[in-house]
Parts: C-alpha cells; sequence; structure tokens
C-alpha cells in the first residue's frame, strides 16, 4: 500500500469512527463521568461492541490470511498501574484520550487543557520509559494468547469471543436500555436518584 493510500484510507477511517462516536454521544464528558460511576453504561455498551466487531474482522482476516497477528508480551504490573492512573485521569477530566479531539470539535473549551496535558504525559513518558523499564513495571509474563491456551486457531477463539460479548451486550441493554441514559443521565450530577437534576416548576395562572 502506497503512502497516499494509507493517508486516505487513514482519514476515512478517521471521518467514519468521528461519526460513530458523536452519534453515540460517547465523548460527551457527563456520559464518561457516568460511566466511571457506574450510573451510565452507555460508553461501555460502545466500547464492547467495537471489540467484537474488531474480534469477528481480525477472525475473518487472520483465517484468510490476509493478516498475522503480533502480539506483545503481557507486562501485568506496568498494566494494573497504568490502569489505575488512566482511570483516574478519565474521571477527574471528563475525558479519555480518544474523545478529546471530539470535545474540541463539539465546543468544549475544557478539552484543550485534557489534550494539552496529554502531549506533556506522552513526552514526559518517553523520557521515563527507559528508566521505568528496569523497575518491576518493565517484568512480564511473555505473550498471553488465550486461543493457544485453549489449543484453537485464533479465528475461532475471536468468534467465541465476540458470541460471548453479544450475549453480555444484549443482557446490558436488557438491564439498561440506551435511550434513557442517553436523554437524562450525562450531566455527571448524582443528587437525584436517577442521576439527573431534577426541578419542580409551579404555573401560577396570572390574575
Amino acid at each position: 500500500m502506497s503512502v497516499t493510500l494509507a493517508v486516505a484510507v487513514g482519514i476515512l477511517m478517521g471521518i467514519v469512527f468521528g461519526f460513530a462516536l458523536e452519534k453515540s454521544r460517547v465523548f460527551e464528558p457527563g456520559i464518561i463521568v457516568g460511566q466511571m460511576q457506574l450510573r451510565n453504561f452507555t460508553m461501555l455498551k460502545v466500547f464492547l461492541a467495537a471489540v467484537a466487531t474488531g474480534a469477528v474482522v481480525l477472525a475473518v482476516l487472520n483465517g484468510f490470511g490476509y493478516v498475522k497477528l503480533a502480539p506483545k508480551p503481557a507486562l501485568y504490573a506496568a498494566d494494573i498501574v497504568g490502569g489505575l492512573i488512566l482511570g483516574a485521569g478519565i474521571s477527574l477530566a471528563g475525558a479519555c484520550p480518544g474523545t478529546t479531539l471530539a470535545q474540541i470539535g463539539a465546543g468544549y473549551r475544557d478539552a484543550l487543557f485534557t489534550l494539552i496535558g496529554g502531549l506533556c504525559g506522552a513526552v514526559a513518558y518517553s523520557y521515563a520509559e527507559p528508566t521505568l523499564s528496569k523497575t518491576f513495571l518493565g517484568q512480564g509474563g511473555g505473550k498471553l494468547i488465550f486461543s493457544d491456551l485453549a489449543g484453537i486457531p485464533y479465528w475461532i477463539g475471536a468468534l467465541i469471543l465476540a458470541a460471548a460479548i453479544v450475549i453480555i451486550l444484549v443482557a446490558l441493554e436488557s438491564w439498561r436500555p440506551w435511550r434513557p441514559e442517553l436523554g437524562n443521565n450525562v450531566d455527571g450530577d448524582v443528587a437525584s436518584p436517577q442521576g439527573a437534576s431534577q426541578t419542580n416548576i409551579r404555573i401560577v395562572p396570572a390574575e
């Protein structure tokens, strides 16, 4: 694939991803904070749907020999520590690395500070990584592939994973339908039982 074609495909995929992200409202700070507070499960549903879709696509491409997998070694300590730091940052900022640009495009001016902070963090990590890799954070248990542990081809394992996620999504949607959550539970307010502020208005007829 030429560089021009790769750039064009990347731009097209970015447009499709941005459109889907905006329509799902997952970039909204209230949706993100609500997910971290276990009040709003829209974000989890979208992410699970993305994982299932990716698993099916990879299963097809790998099964027909179009792509080869290159798994990285599992770094358990780094994954746990990094996940906790990332989760804390997402909870405080109401944004994750994939939604910051969408928030900027939608007019959230505070997302600019999130973007600047993320860039500064990336630069700081690039300098600290050689030192961190020599600590317990750089120790791993080798490459871990569940399909290999089960003794089945990757594409079969990926399809099984996708089917399991679909079952979870159906159960999650029956428990917490997405429409009410998009309509009421997006502001990060936990004052009311439903997570949305409620205002009682009494209309008094003019005399």
